[in-house]
């Protein structure tokens, strides 16, 4: 397939931070994609909370499921536009390497206890786990992969943390924050990919629990148009059939509002070359009317699902966990904890932490404090 002009060629990339001679039978792109399949922090997001808790239910998303779809999602986007399809997927395979068990309400927990140690980012430790935390290589710590893919993983990244990687690498990663501007086009795309996927996939699981009903979440323009459609389509629908239809025209409504809105984006900002995007701002995009639908779906299922007191009552129990656990190793640092040159102790333990699996922690909490709290 050939590139748009805009798009990321992996001939072209700015490198690794250790020189490596090239894949015979691979683009650098689609080397980052398997060296990330095959970590261990990618197999750990298969027992990562995405909603609910892993323990609730075989059929909810965890964070590898999720992954995947973003994967999916951003893969046939970047395949109508012209993009780099193998950084696309990298990217989107590796955005959440760095979340903490128990998703939102463990990282919040441990961004707390970091609180004067430098805080918890969840887009910086993905970084980390792909910079220096995985270690499968003997000539350097990490997966070493393409500026391209690291520079997507980051996605979101605070002053301070950006200026601390400036002074660690000199026009690095870290600079686009403080320039304020723009990444690939491909990360711009998986940052897309992700509400698309999060909010189609915990409007599945939320109804699927029985925490929200079909009938609340038509009440959402976004949806309930879809839901319309399927049954004009299909009068005998009902339930899961229902459901799953709904979720279906709602996606590829999304997908290609996102290519017509993109292609006019970027053909009204007039670049020519790659070398132009950082400065052009964000050309992924909704037109202005999805833009408002997916925010009005995004507060829906914020006050709906995610501030259910059932999802609530378990995350509060999680954050404890991660907080006990963190007190308990600041204190006695367990004998498998790694910490490296130049890591302070309590960043050692918010690694560790980070790594686990929601119900490695659990474990090791009742293991510590005699309590089961999820029983």
């Amino acid at each position: 397939m050939t590139l748009h002009h805009l798009a990321s060629d992996p001939a072209a990339t700015r490198g690794r931070r250790f020189a490596e001679a090239p894949a015979p039978t691979r683009s650098d792109y689609q080397r980052d994609r398997d060296r990330i399949v095959h970590s261990t922090a990618f197999r750990r997001l298969v027992y990562k909370t995405q909603v609910f808790l892993n323990h609730e239910g075989d059929l909810f998303r965890t964070r590898l499921t999720h992954s995947l779809e973003v994967a999916q999602l951003g893969r046939s986007i970047a395949r109508s536009l012209g993009l780099n399809e193998d950084l696309t997927e990298a990217i989107s395979l590796a955005h959440d390497l760095g979340h903490t068990p128990f998703g939102h309400a463990g990282q919040d927990a441990l961004n707390a206890c970091m609180r004067e140690h430098g805080g918890f980012e969840h887009n910086l430790q993905s970084l980390r786990v792909v910079d220096s935390l995985e270690e499968r290589y003997p000539a350097f710590d990490g997966l070493n992969l393409c500026f391209e893919t690291r520079e997507g993983i980051l996605k979101h990244c605070s002053r301070p943390h950006a200026e601390a990687l400036e002074v660690q690498e000199p026009g690095g990663v870290g600079q686009r924050f403080l320039l304020g501007h723009a990444p690939s086009l491909e990360a711009q795309l998986c940052n897309l990919a992700d509400e698309i996927a999060y909010n189609a996939h915990d409007v599945d699981d939320g109804v699927r629990s029985g925490l929200i009903t079909l009938e609340q979440v038509a009440t959402v323009p976004l949806f309930g148009r879809f839901m319309a459609d399927a049954l004009a389509a299909h009068p005998q629908l009902k339930g899961r059939r229902l459901l799953f239809e709904s979720i279906r025209l709602m996606l590829s409504a999304q997908v290609y509002d996102v290519i017509d809105a993109t292609r006019a984006a970027v053909a009204d900002a007039g670049i020519t070359s790659h070398a132009q995007v950082p400065t052009a701002g964000r050309l992924v995009r909704f037109s202005d009317g999805m833009r408002t639908e997916s925010t009005a779906l995004k507060r829906f299922l914020f006050q709906n699902l995610y501030r259910h007191p059932q999802v609530t009552g378990s995350m509060d129990r999680a954050s404890r966990v991660v907080t006990e656990l963190f007190g308990l190793y600041t204190a006695e640092p367990p004998a498998q904890l790694a910490r490296r040159e130049g890591d302070t102790p309590a960043r050692a333990v918010a690694d560790y932490i980070a790594g686990m699996t929601d119900r490695f922690a659990l474990s090791a909490h009742r293991e510590w404090s005699g309590q089961s709290l999820f029983d």
